[in-house]
């Protein structure tokens, strides 16, 4: 696995090599070691596949709040999404930044999302597939998330926005005020 920093400290991406053969391929899509050269890695407690028909569809902004916070790595294993990932953590010389880049299964590529920060998607291509590792076990009572058209952060989605859910709509829209995650 090759991994880089994103513009935003502590936000990974690894990429992986996928090796050939007469028969087909191997991937490595997880390598603790490599991560842990870069990261705090926690332990993995929860994988997650979520699979989105509708091209412009968005999923996100969403994030756990703490003490449910979580270290989440993703991955596009079908098709394509453009992935944004934002940071939340309170006293960042980041804070409200976003990274986004698009993900698809040809490229091999995952984002390690640190705690403190929310993330989502669109979906480029109708059934995209991505795979989530968390190092939390999703927790209702500490959900939450942040509008993805929320015109303070001025996301540059690459198409208007479909079905997005009624709680994803309900969020509310970020103020001055507001001042982030502590984690």
């Amino acid at each position: 696995m090759q991994i880089t920093q994103s513009s935003i400290p502590d936000l990974l991406i690894a990429k992986s090599t996928s090796f050939k053969d007469h028969r087909g391929s191997l991937t490595r899509l997880f390598c603790l070691d490599a991560l842990s050269a870069f990261t705090n890695i926690k332990l993995i407690t929860q994988i997650n596949l979520s699979r989105t028909l509708e091209v412009g569809s968005v999923r996100g902004l969403h994030f756990q709040q703490p003490p449910h916070a979580e270290q989440k790595m993703v991955r596009c294993l079908k098709g394509r999404v453009w992935d944004v990932v934002l940071d939340l953590r309170a006293g960042s010389n980041t804070f409200l930044k976003w990274h986004a880049q698009e993900l698809s299964s040809d490229e091999f590529t995952m984002i390690f999302i640190p705690e403190g920060f929310a993330h989502g998607f669109q979906v480029l291509e109708e059934g995209s597939e991505m795979l989530y590792l968390h190092t939390a076990n999703y927790e209702p009572t500490a959900q939450g998330g942040v509008r993805p058209d929320d015109p303070m952060l001025n996301i540059n989605w690459p198409l208007p926005i479909v079905n997005l859910t009624a709680t994803d709509k309900s969020h509310a829209l970020l103020t001055a005020n507001y001042q982030g995650i502590t984690v």
